[in-house]
């Protein structure tokens, strides 16, 4: 009986068969971890984007910021941050929370430039975030413009996790405990930078390592499927 994983992968090996050679070929040419994969081995890339809006139909990204997981380590040497110019102005009131105004993001590179260095960063690799629905969003966008078509991704959400972690002690989320921030401060982790892509993409590695390190062995062991959001 396959699992989603397993059917995940299915969809990858079909879209790989009727992809011409190039960038996404060598994207699905990467298969993706089984999902009875231990955590400690499963390769993760944490990734976080800052976008002109929160409608991935509407709005755009303007940089994305990524930092490779394995083994449980943070690998910096690989991690990357991508800006990207729009092809819209940018609201004021988004600029507010970024930073990121029309002329920092006019040295940018439009997104087709800069997507393959995401992808070769991507592939094999399970996403961690935090927020899923906003990234996933953002990201199959992105794949739907620039190639036609939107490969299975998996996403390991760690506000998802911390959710679950709280209904097992009945315990319901107070306004704003979500936020990365809070969280990481519940773990004792210090406070980054907000709303800057690498920052925030190293800020949800860390947590998702303090997260299961609460677990103690038992984190390292739990299977990748355990952990996935659909």
């Amino acid at each position: 009986m396959f699992s989603w994983v397993s059917l995940f992968d299915l969809r990858r090996r079909r879209l790989r068969k009727r992809t011409a050679p190039g960038i996404l070929r060598d994207y699905l040419d990467h298969p993706l971890p089984a999902g009875n994969t231990p955590c400690a081995e499963v390769p993760f890339l944490a990734l976080d984007m800052e976008t002109t809006g929160l409608d991935a139909t509407r709005h755009e990204i303007l940089t994305i910021g990524f930092v490779p997981l394995v083994g449980g380590v943070v690998r910096l040497s690989e991690s990357g941050h991508l800006l990207i110019k729009p092809l819209k102005p940018i609201p004021p009131e988004t600029v507010v929370l970024h930073g990121l105004t029309d002329d920092r993001s006019a040295q940018g590179a439009p997104l087709a430039e800069v997507f393959p260095t995401l992808l070769q960063a991507m592939a094999g690799r399970v996403l961690l975030v935090h927020y899923a629905p906003l990234e996933r969003a953002f990201l199959r966008q992105a794949f739907r413009r620039l190639h036609g078509v939107i490969p299975p991704t998996l996403f390991v959400d760690v506000m998802a996790l911390e959710i679950r972690r709280m209904q097992r002690m009945n315990h319901h989320p107070l306004p704003g405990e979500l936020r990365l921030a809070q969280l990481r401060g519940q773990y004792g982790l210090p406070r980054y930078r907000a709303h800057n892509a690498l920052s925030d993409a190293l800020a949800t590695a860390e947590l998702f390592l303090a997260q299961q390190a609460r677990q103690g062995d038992t984190g390292n062991r739990v299977a990748l499927r355990k952990l996935l959001v659909w």
